[in-house]
């Protein structure tokens, strides 16, 4: 799955199977990346190490589940989506007794604003607080109802400086995106271990990687595979099927649509701004993430499609 680390099950299938580019999915193109620095880019592994907190996993999971509280794995397990539950398990709870998760909110912060602090020169102090303004009208527009990882940020304290609010105000876009986007799976009749191996192989991460990110064993790997070629949505080489691209045009279509509210929230030249400000931002943001990735965006330094 899509988990996010996440969620972009729309990008790894032929253009033709998708649905045109709504304004929901072009502003996701620019604003995961800024987010998603906090899970590639080395100033924010720092950030985690200089808490004590060794290990790429313990911070991914503590940083990601801090707006929650001191939570174990179970809801973790359930509201990512996307990761086996013994995966979880093994950060889960026990992180906490290493960090606090006011610790891991300052610590995923403090790592965010230096790995995107390069591109403040480009945009300049005003059109950063404008970013800043138009980004975080747009995240208080989301709507929260059942969205539990977008609510749980969106409760969070604003930072007091402008690149800061960027960077929370993209997290809880991309939270509120991924909560509608796991709604879909699930209504779709994906649980987490068939929505890795749909996707695995499709946007050239490919299985052996994407199983060991998400932790999923052989067994279950299988399993989910053999249940994903029993509705026809695999062929007998693993490939999607032409039943399993219909679906993903549906999933995706609800994923955009769920997504739409906070950009309702701009009139259309504020979305225009915003999405101006926001490109030379997520063209930084890209250099520090790992092209694929399991995310799923796309690049935002090449053109869409």
């Amino acid at each position: 799955m899509t988990g996010p680390g996440r969620r972009g099950l729309g990008q790894i299938m032929p253009d033709d199977t998708l649905p045109a580019e709504s304004t929901a999915r072009r502003m996701w193109r620019l604003f995961e990346p800024v987010h998603a620095v906090t899970y590639f880019a080395p100033a924010c592994a720092a950030a985690f190490e200089r808490t004590g907190l060794r290990g790429f996993w313990r911070g991914y999971f503590a940083g990601r589940a801090a707006p929650l509280g001191p939570v174990g794995a179970a809801p973790v397990a359930g509201s990512f989506f996307g990761f086996a539950p013994p995966m979880v398990r093994r950060a889960l709870p026990d992180v906490w007794t290493k960090i606090t998760p006011a610790m891991a909110l300052a610590a995923r912060l403090d790592g965010a604003r230096e790995a995107l602090a390069p591109a403040e020169a480009e945009l300049g102090p005003n059109q950063l607080a404008e970013l800043a303004d138009l980004l975080r009208t747009a995240a208080g527009a989301a709507p929260l109802a059942g969205r539990v990882l977008a609510a749980a940020n969106a409760a969070l304290p604003w930072p007091g400086d402008p690149l800061g609010i960027i960077w929370q105000a993209t997290t809880i876009l991309r939270e509120h995106r991924g909560d509608g986007h796991a709604a879909a799976l699930v209504t779709a009749g994906l649980d987490g271990a068939e929505s890795c191996v749909w996707r695995s192989g499709l946007d050239g991460v490919g299985r052996e990687e994407f199983q060991r990110v998400r932790g999923w064993s052989d067994d279950e790997w299988t399993s989910a595979a053999g249940r994903l070629r029993t509705r026809g949505w695999l062929d007998a080489t693993g490939a999607p099927t032409p039943t399993a691209e219909r679906a993903l045009r549906d999933i995706e279509a609800t994923t955009d649509r769920l997504a739409a509210a906070p950009w309702d929230s701009l009139n259309p030249a504020a979305l225009d701004r915003c999405a101006t400000l926001l490109t030379p931002l997520a063209q930084h943001a890209a250099t520090c993430l790992r092209w694929p990735n399991p995310i799923g965006v796309p690049d935002p330094r090449q053109p869409p499609g």
